[in-house]
C-alpha cells in the first residue's frame, strides 16, 4: 500500500508517516519500481501501535525506545503515564481554584485580575520567604476567604502569622472558610484553623471555638479553651484545669483561669475544679505543684493556699508558703 493510501486509511498525515521513517519508527518494508515507499500489513500494525503509544502521553523518542527493547515492560509506561497524568491534573485543578478565586472576587478591571493573579502566585510559591512577602503586600480587596484558605494551607509559622495579619487586615468574612476546617479529617488543619479563629471576634468566631472544645485533638482543644477563657466563657474551665494538671501551657491556662474568676459566678466553679484534682492526685508532686500556683492567681482561694502551706508533700508546702507571702496586686 502506497503512502498516499495508508494516510487516508490510518488518518496519519504523510507528512508524520515520512517523520516516522526518517526516526526508525515506521519503515516502510518495500519500494515500487518509481522508488515510492510500499507499506505492508506489518507495517501499517506498528503505525497504529505507534499511534497508541502516542496517544498515552509519550514522546515519539520515548516510544522509539519502546519498540527498540524486547525487554520492554508495559508497567514501567503505564506507571510513568499515570504519573505524569496525575501532575497534569494537579496543575490544571490549581489552574481552576485560581480562576474560580480571581471569579469569586468579581474583580472590576484588568488591574485588579492582575493585582489578585500575581498574590495567588505568591502564596502558591514554594519558597516560605515569597509566600509571606506575598501575604504582606498592600493588596485592595482581597477576598478574605483566598487569606483564610492560605492559612489552613500554611505549614511555615512564619508565613503564617503573616497570612493571620493579613485576613484581619481584609476585614470580609473568612469565618466560613476557617470553620470547615475545624471539620478538616486533617489534624494540621484544624489546628491552623483554630488559630485563625482565635484572633478573630465576634459571636460567630466563638461560636465555632466552642465546638472545638470537643475535638480529639489536645492541640485544638487548648487553643479553643484559651481564646474562650479570654473571651469570658466558662465553658472553657473544665479544659484549662485540665491543662493545668496535664503540665503543657499551664502557665497560660492559671492566668486565664485568674482572669475568669474575676467574675463571681466563675470563681467558685473554678476553686472547686482545683480542689478536686489537688484531692485526686494527692501523690503526684508536679500535678499538685502547677495545680497551686494556679490556685494562686485566684483571689478568692487564699484559704486554700493557707492550707497547702501545711501539705504532706514538702515541695507543695514550700511552693505554697512561697506563693502565700507574695502580696496581690487585685484587691
Amino acid at each position: 500500500m502506497l503512502i498516499g493510501e495508508v494516510a487516508r486509511r490510518s488518518g496519519v498525515s504523510a507528512r508524520m508517516l515520512r517523520h516516522y521513517d526518517t526516526l526508525g519508527l515506521v519503515h516502510p518494508t518495500g519500494r515500487t519500481v518509481g522508488g515510492y515507499r510500499e507499506y505492508s500489513a506489518e507495517d501499517i500494525r506498528r503505525i497504529f501501535h505507534v499511534e497508541s503509544l502516542r496517544s498515552l502521553g509519550l514522546s515519539l523518542r520515548e516510544i522509539g525506545r519502546a519498540l527498540a527493547d524486547p525487554a520492554f515492560a508495559p508497567s514501567t509506561l503505564v506507571g510513568e503515564l499515570i504519573r505524569r497524568t496525575e501532575d497534569r491534573l494537579k496543575r490544571e485543578q490549581e489552574l481552576l481554584e485560581r480562576l474560580r478565586r480571581v471569579d469569586a472576587s468579581a474583580p472590576p478591571g484588568w488591574q485588579d485580575v492582575l493585582r489578585l493573579v500575581e498574590l495567588l502566585h505568591g502564596l502558591d510559591s514554594p519558597d516560605a520567604a515569597r509566600r509571606q512577602q506575598a501575604a504582606l503586600a498592600p493588596v485592595e480587596e482581597v477576598p478574605a476567604e483566598l487569606l483564610a484558605e492560605a492559612v489552613l494551607a500554611e505549614p511555615d509559622q512564619n508565613v503564617a502569622g503573616a497570612l493571620r495579619w493579613a485576613l484581619a487586615r481584609a476585614g470580609g468574612d473568612g469565618l466560613a472558610s476557617l470553620a470547615a476546617g475545624v471539620r478538616s479529617a486533617d489534624v494540621e488543619v484544624r489546628r491552623r484553623a483554630v488559630r485563625a479563629i482565635a484572633s478573630l471576634p465576634g459571636e460567630d468566631a466563638s461560636a465555632v471555638l466552642l465546638g472545638a472544645l470537643e475535638d480529639s485533638d489536645p492541640t485544638v482543644r487548648t487553643r479553643a479553651a484559651l481564646a474562650l477563657g479570654g473571651r469570658g466563657f466558662p465553658e472553657a474551665v473544665p479544659t484549662l484545669v485540665a491543662m493545668v494538671v496535664d503540665g503543657p501551657s499551664d502557665v497560660e491556662a492559671a492566668e486565664v483561669l485568674g482572669a475568669l474568676s474575676l467574675d463571681a459566678s466563675c470563681a467558685g466553679p473554678i476553686k472547686s475544679a482545683l480542689s478536686d484534682e489537688l484531692t485526686a492526685h494527692t501523690s503526684d508532686s508536679a500535678v499538685r505543684i502547677r495545680l497551686t500556683q494556679a490556685l494562686a492567681e485566684l483571689p478568692a482561694a487564699d484559704d486554700l493556699l493557707q492550707q497547702l502551706t501545711q501539705d504532706g508533700d514538702p515541695a507543695v508546702a514550700l511552693v505554697a508558703s512561697a506563693l502565700a507571702r507574695i502580696p496581690r496586686s487585685d484587691g
